[in-house]
């Protein structure tokens, strides 16, 4: 038989439960998201490449390029060809 007490406990469990499940998941989805636009990013980038090697404009592929132009989306590419030119 249930009493009071059983009763509570079970409210206040499923009650912490929900509240570590918001805090855990919210960073996940994030970095979900953030990894999507990282490989966009990086598709992006190898297409242009394919796409503009004729006219000598390449982009080096790697991790940090990929993010530039994963989170900012063209004017990442751009940024990223200027600070190529640069160094």
């Amino acid at each position: 038989m249930l009493t009071a007490g059983s009763i509570l406990i079970g409210i206040i469990s499923l009650f912490i439960l929900y509240i570590l499940c918001k805090i855990f998941i919210s960073p996940i989805k994030w970095l979900f998201k953030l990894t999507l636009s990282c490989i966009a990013g990086g598709a992006a980038m190898f297409v242009s490449n394919l796409l503009l090697s004729g006219l000598g404009i390449t982009f080096s592929i790697n991790p940090l390029t990929a993010m530039i132009s994963g989170v900012l989306g063209i004017p990442g590419m751009v940024l990223t060809i200027i600070l190529q030119g640069l160094l």
